[in-house]
This record gives structure tokens, sequence and C-alpha cells, in this order.
């Protein structure tokens, strides 16, 4: 392997190290906006019931007030995600703040549905800041307070939700519901002001062209599945605007996930999400988000049912929002014992306990219906399950992702979750309008045995994001030396305070670039320090803690791995690696023991789909590119077809050797002659 400084601009622009704030004035302020961000997902539910009458429209369009911010922030949360990677965190956290400002003020100021609407359809953009808090963390904070506070701002989005749920209802009776928007507005006006003057911008910060097509594909299939999801049940599952919407959805995700392979720099990089660790968690994400909703929809209409149901405890709007705040304070209290049960066991362990205690609780909430204490006590358990689940899913992601790619990761994740609360939201309105107990001429309200099956699927869910995370490879454990601390995977968490960002580009001999190497540095005591996938043009960017020498290995499918210690003073230089050893399938081909040019060598898969051919030269000999691991048929056929042989091979990713000696077919030989 060579490696050289080259002047060739880098696609990383790092930035001075930010001076060291405080560590706990950084996490107040962050969880600050994340709580602020999950009660604009909330605030307006109480308020369904009203809505119709005071804007004067139908109950099925004030139901839009809800679902249109969930499509902004399902079409938002990986857009603002990887800006945030590409110009800057706190950049993108101002903007994210500023929309839910302008949209509160249109709302509160409008005054009728269509500025309510596009109010609440800005205010969707809050939601970003949750993966983008979470990144900022992991920049600015001491390694060893990472965990917890990256605990406590997952726990945010459960605490923000379970608390909007009175705080509108009483705002509502008290002051009217303008009031609502009047209070986001200056809210978030005072943490605009927090995060500016207390928020550090990151030095980690990766520069490229944004994947604007990527972006727009990705924004049309999501709008699409989710309105599909969240829709289905009012319009019917079997309709056709419903079909339409699930038809278009994927038809645009069958374009855009290929598109995602090619494009340079793309939007999600699809590759690195389909590792096993980021795979897997992404999936127990959804299925926890899934889970988690049921407990915020159900309880609330289980405490209003009125009496007549035979189970209900008909309590008020504000009075059942008010059972949901001890749900809100377990995520508070729970959220640092998650971040010990990490830091003891490691993340994947924490997601398992605590899709455990989530399952558990909803078996405990079929049979606890007959008091309203039971019932509380039951939802704040599902919601400790909660708590210990999202803080663990931010270390998993972030020990499985370049270090400068951690926000659009996180954003990914969370936009798993919103898809996840999106189908509870649709399964929950299909069981309570599908089990029904008469209440009047041509009237019902749900029966019991609808809320007890959601419990029963919630249950489900969660075992399955059991079963999810316990196939997550947990990461070995570190040297017996000294070495700086680590996470219990083994996967050191950099500090911010020198930080600097290094590029480089990974080519051939010939400078051509090697699309999708993977390069990863590590510490000269053997801790892993960060890793990065080189684009199409072959460029990569790796974050280090430090200046100093570090081990940089570089592999490529169908080249030899190499490594080597260097040393990297600064950010200023683009580093070029060059794989030189292609990895091959080659040998020689003799026709009855003659060396003959132009013997044509085949490969195949045992399945029948051709992979190459070439043709050997003077001297016999062949040379084809290796290709992915697995069992192949290698054919040579003489010239002129006067003999061929086949051998069945074994490639690993290694070159490999396989000569022939093709017998002359006896009915040719005068061919030959």
């Amino acid at each position: 392997m060579a490696l050289h400084s080259a002047p060739e601009t880098s696609p990383v622009t790092p930035l001075a190290p930010a001076t060291r704030r405080s560590s706990r004035l950084i996490t107040l302020i962050l969880c600050l906006s994340g709580t602020v961000v999950a009660l604009q997902q909330t605030m307006v539910i109480p308020l369904l019931p009203d809505f119709p009458k005071i804007l004067g429209v139908s109950s099925d369009n004030a139901s839009w007030l809800v679902t249109v911010t969930l499509l902004t922030s399902a079409v938002a949360t990986p857009i603002v995600s990887r800006l945030a990677d590409m110009f800057g965190k706190r950049r993108m956290m101002l903007i994210s703040m500023t929309m839910i400002v302008i949209g509160s003020l249109i709302a509160a100021v409008g005054g009728t549905f269509l500025t309510l609407l596009i109010g609440r359809a800005l205010q969707g953009f809050a939601i970003s800041m949750i993966p983008v808090g979470i990144s900022i963390m992991r920049d600015e904070l001491p390694k060893e307070k990472v965990a917890s506070a990256t605990a406590l701002m997952s726990a945010t989005l459960g605490i923000g939700s379970a608390l909007g749920l009175p705080l509108s209802g009483f705002i509502f009776e008290q002051f009217g519901w303008e009031a609502i928007f009047w209070l986001s507005a200056v809210v978030g006006v005072l943490l605009i002001v927090a995060v500016a003057v207390v928020i550090p911008e990151s030095s980690v910060r990766t520069r490229g062209k944004f994947d604007f097509l990527g972006a727009i594909l990705l924004s049309i299939a999501l709008t699409s599945l989710l309105l599909a999801i969240s829709k289905g049940a009012r319009w019917g599952w079997t309709s056709e605007p419903t079909i339409l919407m699930f038809g278009l959805g994927f038809a645009v995700l069958a374009l855009w996930f290929p598109y995602e392979l090619r494009v340079t720099q793309p939007m999600v990089d699809l590759r690195t999400s389909a590792k096993r660790p980021v795979l897997l968690t992404n999936v127990a994400s959804a299925l926890v988000g899934f889970s988690m909703y049921a407990n915020n929809l159900s309880t609330t209409q289980q405490l209003q049912m009125p009496k007549i149901s035979g189970y209900g405890f008909e309590l008020g709007v504000m009075a059942a929002g008010l059972c949901m705040i001890p749900a809100g304070l377990a995520m508070v209290f729970f959220a640092p014992v998650s971040a010990k049960i990490t830091k003891g066991f490691g993340a994947k362990i924490t997601l398992m306990v605590g899709g455990a205690v989530l399952a558990l609780a909803y078996v405990a909430r079929v049979f606890l219906t007959g008091s309203i204490p039971l019932i509380v006590i039951s939802a704040a358990v599902v919601s400790i399950g909660t708590a210990i689940a999202y803080s663990a899913m931010p270390m998993l992601i972030m020990r499985s992702v370049p270090i400068t790619e951690t926000a659009s990761a996180n954003g990914l994740n969370s936009l798993l979750r919103s898809v996840g609360t999106s189908m509870s939201s649709a399964v929950v309105a299909a069981m309570l309008t599908a089990m029904v107990i008469p209440s009047g001429p041509g009237e019902g309200l749900p029966a019991l045995g609808a809320f007890k099956n959601i419990f029963w699927l919630a249950a489900l869910a969660a075992v399955g994001a059991v079963i999810a995370a316990a196939f997550i490879p947990r990461y070995g454990a570190k040297p017996e030396s000294a070495l700086p601390p680590v996470t219990p995977e083994g996967f050191e968490i950099p500090s911010a305070e020198n930080e600097i960002v290094v590029a480089g580009r990974v080519v051939r001999d010939d400078q051509r670039p090697v699309k999708q190497a993977v390069v990863t540095v590590m510490d000269i005591d053997g801790q892993p320090i960060d890793w990065s996938r080189a684009d199409n043009e072959g460029v990569f960017s790796l974050a280090l803690p430090e200046p100093g020498r570090y081990l940089v290995i570089t592999s490529a499918d169908g080249w030899s791995p190499t490594s080597q210690v260097l040393h990297f003073d600064d950010a200023q230089s683009t580093h070029t690696v060059t794989l030189g050893q292609r990895l091959t399938i080659s040998g020689t081909v003799s026709v009855d023991g003659l060396s003959i040019a132009g013997t044509i060598v085949t490969l195949t898969k045992p399945t029948g789909e051709f992979i190459a051919s070439t043709l050997t030269d003077e001297t016999g000999y062949y040379g084809i590119a290796l290709p992915a691991s697995g069992r192949y048929i290698l054919t040579a056929l003489a010239p002129g077809g006067a003999g061929s042989q086949a051998r069945q091979i074994a490639v690993i990713a290694q070159s490999t050797s396989v000569d022939f000696n093709v017998p002359l077919d006896e009915a040719l030989a005068p061919t030959r002659a």
C-alpha cells in the first residue's frame, strides 16, 4: 500500500475545536429541545374532538392536523439529519427550531383551518432535532457522559408525548386553543437563543454534494406509505386511494434503492444500513415504536370510556391526561438506569431488557383493567421499558457507523420509530372500530376485548424487538493494557476536544478509484476509532480524537487488504491509499498437453448465471477478477471447440489458482492437425 499527501480538496471541512462548555448545560438544553419537540406531536390530540366546531370542518379533516405533522416529520428527519452531517449540526437545529416558531405563529394568528394546517406542517420539522441532538452529544460531551446523556435525550420523546396530553388540556380550558401555539412559539424562541449561546458547532462535518434526487424520491415514498398507513382506517384498507398510495410508495422505493446504491454520495448509505447491527437495531426501533405508541393512544381512551361500557371510568380529557404524568416521569427517572445497564453490560443487553419489560408490562395490562391506579401503574411500567430500550438504540447505531455519519444514521433510526408509531396508530384505530358494543341506536363503543387485543399485539411487537436485539453481534473485549475508556462493546467514542477529520481516496495503481472500499482506523493499542466506506469516487473521511499515529486498514471486494501505521498531523491534506494487488482466479490451460492461445475460460454459477469470461494468452495463462465468495463453475473451451473441461470451485476472499489440461476431442483431432 502506498499512502501520500496530495493537493486535492478535502471533502471534509474541519472546524476549530469548540471551547468546552459545561456538559450538564449542553445536555440540559438538548434534552429541553427534545421535550419541546415531543410536545409538538401530542399537544393537539386532546383538541381534535373540539376542532371541527372551532374551525367549521369535519372530524376527518380535523384529523389532518395530526397527519400532516407526521408526514412532515417523516420527510424532514432523514433530510435534516443528512444536512446536519454536511453543513453543521447546530445550524440545522437552529433552522428546525425556527421552522417550529414560524409554524406556531402561523397557527396562532391565522385562525383558519388552512393556516392551522400549514402551521402544523412546519412544526413537523421538530422531530428531526432528536437525532441531530444525539449526534451533538457524541461530538461535544466527554466520552464517559455520552451514554447517560444519550439515554435521557432518547427518553425525551416519550416524556414530551406523555406530558403534552394534560398540558394542552389545561391550556385549552384556561386560555383557549390559540394559547397552545403561542406557548410553542415563545418556548421555541427561548430555545433558539439557548442553542445559539450554549451549543458549540461540531467540528465533525462532511462536505459533499447533497443527493437532491434521492431526497425527492424518498420524500415521495415516505409520504405515500405513511399517508396510506395513517388514513387507511378512514379511507378503507381496500379503497382506491389507499391502494394507490401503497402502490406509489412501493414503486418509488423500487426506484430509490438501486439509485442510492449507484449514486456517489447517497442520501442514505444503504450498504452501511444493511450491516447487521444497524439493520437489526432499526428493526427493533420500529417494533419498540409500535409498542410504545399503543400505550399513549389506548390509555387515555380507556380511562375516558363511559361507565355504561362496563369497564370505563368516564374521566375527562384533562383528568385522563394527568394520569399519563407518572408514565412521563418514569421515563425521566429510568433513563439514567438504562445508561448504567449500558455501561455495565452493553447496549445490546439494554435493548433486550427494555423490550422484555415492555412485553411483560403489556401482558400485565391485559389483566389489570379494574381500577385507575392499576392502569396508571402498568402504563408507567410500559414507559420504563420504553426508556430503557430507546436509550440503547443511538449507542448501537453510533458504534456501527462512521463518526461523520452519526446524525444521518440516527435520523434513519428515528424515522423507523416514526414508521412504527404510525403503524401502531393505524392498528389501534382499526381495533377500536372493529370490536364494539352497542351503546345506542346506531352507536357503539370499543369493547374491552379491543383494548386487550391491542395490548397483546404491543407485547408481541416488544418480543419481536427482543428477538431482533438478540441477533445483534457483540463487540469483542478490549486488550489487557492501559487503554482509554471505551464503551462495553469495545467501540471508543473519541473526545471532540482535539478531534480532527481527515480525508482521502482509495485508488488502484493506475489512479482509478476503488469503489466502496472500507477504511478502518485504530489506535496503536488496538482500539477501533472510526471507519469509513469510500464512495463511488473512492473518497472517504475519518474522525480521529487527536493528531498522532494510527493503524489504517483498507479492504475492498476483489482486492488484497492492506495495513500501515501512519502519522496524521492535521486535516489539511488528502491522503491517498493505493491498493495494488487485485484478487483473481487465474491459472494455465493446456490442450492435450500443449499451451494454446485463445482458449476461452468462462465463470458461471451452479444456478446458471454467467459471471465473466476471458481468453488465454500465448503461454496459456488466464485471469478473471475474483467474484463474491461462493460456489462457481469454471469452464475451459479449446479454440474451435476442440475440447472442453469444467470444474466446480469454491471462492473465498483470496486469490485462487486453477489449472486445466483439456483432453482433445478425438472426433475433432484432424482439425487440430
